[in-house]
């Protein structure tokens, strides 16, 4: 299967991203599951993607990211509420066909550089708090009715992590704000 021109796989590769990736291969070559040769083949990869299917492709001998890393939270109908000091997984699966969602991520506890947040949403709205030093990635996210609110930061401390949004939004809108605090 080949990724169309201007696909997700041809769009460039953040430096989170390749942090991301960095981070797997030394997990993968502490564990074992790569030799030093090959650590370095796949190292020179990672540094020099310049697209995101060539990341993809120098990773793909690498086991699949901890189980942990995955986390789904899905309902038919009624509300989905996280906030407080909840762990915020590497990936967020949220699927929700009638309902509102809100993610407070503002006093979550987040050990990933990049938390990807999948939405499948069908009716209702959605409201995500992202840290205030969060860098925050629409780009993925497909809506059916209304864009997005959301606007960026004009100062951000580095540091923060990069939240990245992706999936699909029916009849709803999103709104994304970062935390006063």
């Amino acid at each position: 299967m080949t990724d169309r021109p201007g696909g997700a796989g041809h769009r460039r590769v953040s430096e989170d991203e390749r942090d991301t990736a960095v981070r797997r291969l030394q997990e993968a070559y502490t564990e074992g599951h790569v030799t030093h040769e090959e650590m370095d083949g796949l190292l020179h990869q990672v540094l020099t993607a310049t697209t995101r299917g060539e990341l993809a492709s120098a990773l793909t001998s690498l086991p699949e990211e901890a189980a942990g890393a995955t986390s789904t939270i899905a309902v038919v109908s009624g509300r989905i509420l996280r906030r407080g000091a909840w762990r915020v997984p590497r990936i967020l699966r949220v699927e929700s066909a009638l309902g509102r969602v809100r993610l407070d991520l503002s006093r979550a506890v987040i050990e990933h550089p990049v938390v990807d947040i999948e939405l499948r949403l069908g009716t209702g709205g959605a409201r995500i708090t992202v840290p205030r030093d969060a860098i925050v990635d629409v780009e993925d996210l497909r809506t059916g009715w209304k864009d997005p609110l959301y606007t960026t930061r004009r100062r951000s401390r580095p540091g923060g992590p990069t939240i990245r949004i992706s999936g699909t939004l029916g009849l709803g809108r999103l709104k994304i704000r970062h935390a006063r605090r």
